[in-house]
């Protein structure tokens, strides 16, 4: 129950679903391109996908000095529904 209660809440925040919206249309991106995206500092995105990244919907990947995230492969059905409906 409190894997469900950790995605449900990672997901009940609307800039967490404009992040997982700009992520899901390009695939793996930077934070730097998803705080221009969505008009939000680069520290506050970067709460943000660590909050996504806990609860395991976000996976990421070091390439030089940019952090990567993309949609975890392996996500939970709950969270992919709500990925796929937004």
């Amino acid at each position: 129950m409190k894997a469900y209660e950790k995605i449900l809440k990672a997901l009940a925040n609307h800039r967490r679903l404009e992040i997982l919206k700009f992520i899901k249309n390009k695939k793996q991106t930077t934070v730097g391109n998803i705080a221009e995206h969505i008009k939000l500092s680069f520290k506050s995105t970067s709460k943000h996908l660590a909050v996504l990244y806990n609860a395991g919907i976000l996976e990421k990947e070091q390439k030089n000095l940019s952090m990567f995230y993309s949609i975890d492969k392996s996500l939970h059905k709950i969270a992919k529904s709500v990925i796929d409906f937004i």
